[in-house]
């Protein structure tokens, strides 16, 4: 399913000032992606493991650092598929300008 959107705006300066908005919140979702994998890169070479063995197979008292160790190698696993998710979504996006 797809939904459509329209924005009004008074100018078309606006609408290219939204268009650079879009393309810059882009820019820094792929920032993001990139130090989040990066984060989750240092767990897995601690580790000798992927994520997805992580999320699947370990537990808290498989990691030196605990339930705290656990947490932000999880959170970080979570924090990379949203981000993903949103850029997915933005990278659909189609907008036409007058």
């Amino acid at each position: 399913m797809t939904v459509e959107m329209v924005i009004e705006l008074r100018a078309e300066q606006s609408a290219q000032a939204i268009v650079q908005a879009i393309e810059s919140y882009k820019r820094k979702l792929k920032a993001n992606i990139a130090r989040t994998q990066r984060r989750l890169m240092h767990f897995e070479d601690r580790y000798a493991v992927n994520t997805a063995h992580f999320l699947e197979k370990m537990t808290a008292e498989d990691l030196n650092g605990g339930d705290i160790e656990y947490v932000e190698w999880a959170g970080e696993a979570q924090l990379l598929q949203g981000l993903e998710t949103e850029l997915a979504e933005l990278e659909y996006a189609n907008y036409r300008l007058p």
